[in-house]
C-alpha cells in the first residue's frame, strides 16, 4: 500500500484526531487525509463535500492508496447536513466565516465530538462565534508552508454560550511565538491605518496588540 503523504498544516490536522474514534472530513477535496487516517488505523471514515467534482476525485485518491474496496464512504452533502455523527468532524481549507457557520448549522453538537477546524483566514471570527455558540477551544497548534502560517483548532460542545476577550480571539491556545508576532503586527497595522479617522477604534486596536505582547513575554 502506498503511503500517504500530507501537507503540514493537513498533517496537524491529523495528529488532533482521536484515531479510535470515528472521523468525518468536511470539504474532503482529494480525500487525502481520510486516505491517511484510514492507513493510521482509522476504521469508519466518510469524506464529504457539497460538490460532485471533489467526491469522483476523492474516489480516484482512495482506489489509488487503500483499493476499491476500501470502506471509506463518500457523502454529498452541504457542511454537515446530511451527516448523522462522527467522533472526530475536520472541517479544513476554507475560511473562518464559512468554518464557523457549518460547525453552528450541524445536527450532531455532542460533548464527546471533537470538531478539528483549520482555517485559511479570519481566525479572530472563528474563535468568537465558536463560544459564542457554545463550543470552548481545548487545543490549537501550528503548521508553516512556505511563507504561510496556519493554525488549527480543536474544539468540542459545551453548550454554553460566552463572550471572549479581543486578545484572545486573535491568540486563542496558542503558543508559537511566531504565530503570536504576527497577530499582534496585524492588530498594530489595523491600529496605525485608523489612528486619525476613528481615535476609539485605534485605542481597541492597540491595547488588544498590547495584551498579546505581554502573552508573548509570558510563553
Amino acid at each position: 500500500m502506498m503511503a500517504v503523504k500530507l501537507s503540514p498544516r493537513l498533517l496537524a490536522a491529523a495528529e488532533l484526531v482521536n484515531v479510535n474514534g470515528s472521523v468525518c472530513d468536511v470539504g474532503t477535496d482529494h480525500a487525502l487525509l481520510p486516505c491517511y487516517l484510514y492507513q493510521k488505523g482509522v476504521k469508519n471514515i466518510i469524506a464529504s463535500d457539497i460538490n460532485d467534482g471533489p467526491l469522483v476525485a476523492a474516489r480516484e485518491t482512495i482506489e489509488k492508496y487503500i483499493g476499491a474496496d476500501c470502506p471509506i464512504r463518500l457523502v454529498k452533502s452541504d457542511g454537515l447536513r446530511s451527516i448523522d455523527y462522527a467522533d472526530n468532524v475536520i472541517v479544513a481549507g476554507m475560511g473562518g466565516e464559512l468554518i464557523a457557520r457549518i460547525v453552528s448549522e450541524c445536527s450532531i453538537l455532542k460533548p464527546d465530538v471533537s470538531f478539528i477546524l483549520q482555517q485559511m483566514t479570519k481566525a479572530e471570527i472563528l474563535r468568537r462565534e465558536l463560544y459564542k455558540n457554545g463550543f470552548r477551544i481545548t487545543a490549537e497548534r501550528t503548521a508553516e508552508e512556505g511563507d504561510k502560517l496556519y493554525v488549527i483548532i480543536k474544539a468540542e460542545y459545551t453548550g454554553i454560550s460566552e463572550e471572549i476577550s479581543d486578545a484572545f480571539s486573535y491568540t486563542g491556545l496558542c503558543k508559537d511565538k511566531k504565530y503570536l508576532e504576527k497577530q499582534k503586527s496585524i492588530l498594530l497595522k489595523a491600529a496605525e491605518s485608523c489612528k486619525n479617522s476613528a481615535p476609539d477604534r485605534y485605542s481597541v486596536l492597540f491595547a488588544t496588540a498590547q495584551e498579546i505582547e505581554k502573552i508573548i513575554n509570558e510563553v
